[in-house]
């Protein structure tokens, strides 16, 4: 498929993941919104960890990659926990498997990547998105690896977009490659906020929608390209073209 058509079809998606959702209740507010920042607009999806569970996704029980966000449960159980969005969670080789640190279900599956390299994904300091239930963070790699937090779930990625509310200094303002990008950031240690362009972006632009639009001191960027990679079980059409490898579902979480 062209990269034109993949772009169409990424921007349509997205954008009626934010129109097509639900009506809320007097008691729900849809996880996903548009939002409008420096002249361009992204699909920013929010999760409370009080109210939704985070959760990663690799492969099957019979070891083969689940390879597509629509594939991933659709819930938690009979009644609870509906799958509400999904999304990639990192870089990942031709083989699926992540390129750096993943934890899932407290098992570490992969190590975490410190060596020098090309590409995103070593723009050092690159970082760790983690959930352990009710918590959640973004910190620098050497940062996690030192500290060691309890972990659940745990991603490597990079670069990192925002570091304690300072841009990566290898971002120029408006330079560099300009591409449809995902990430996550942390509001709080139960507030955590995915975001996806819905047109092509730098690095600068992307990281400041995080620190300066959405309030979030720590962020990092999970993957781009022109596919889309923002799920959602009422928007089907949203599902990714090419398969992936380590994947996030964002469900309700069932009454206490």
């Amino acid at each position: 498929m062209g990269s034109e058509r993949c772009r169409l079809f990424f921007a349509l998606g997205v954008g009626l993941l934010a129109l097509q959702s639900p009506a809320p209740s007097s008691a729900e507010t849809p996880p996903c919104r548009t939002v409008a920042h420096e002249r361009s607009r992204y699909v920013v999806c929010e999760a409370d960890l009080r109210h939704q569970v985070v959760k990663f996704f690799w492969k099957r029980a019979g070891g083969e990659p689940y390879g597509y966000l629509a594939s991933l449960p659709q819930s938690l159980g009979e009644r609870r926990g509906r799958l509400l969005f999904a999304t990639n969670a990192g870089m990942y080789h031709p083989d699926y498997q992540p390129v750096g640190l993943y934890v899932e279900n407290g098992r570490e599956l992969v190590r975490a990547n410190t060596k020098a390299g090309p590409g995103n994904f070593h723009m050092k300091p690159n970082g760790v998105f983690y959930v352990a239930g009710e918590v959640a963070g973004v910190l620098e790699t050497a940062t996690f690896l030192k500290q060691k937090p309890q972990a659940e779930f745990a991603t490597q990625s990079g670069p990192m977009l925002v570091i304690n509310n300072r841009l990566h200094p290898r971002f120029a303002h408006s330079g560099g490659s300009r591409k449809h990008r995902n990430g996550v950031g942390v509001l709080d240690p139960s507030t955590v906020v995915f975001a996806v362009s819905e047109a092509e972006v730098s690095f600068g632009e992307f990281a400041r929608l995080f620190r300066d639009r959405l309030g979030c001191k720590n962020a990092l960027f999970l993957d781009g390209g022109s596919v889309p990679r923002l799920y959602s079980p009422e928007a089907p059409h949203t599902d990714n073209l090419l398969p992936l490898g380590p994947m996030i579902g964002v469900y309700e979480r069932a009454a206490k």
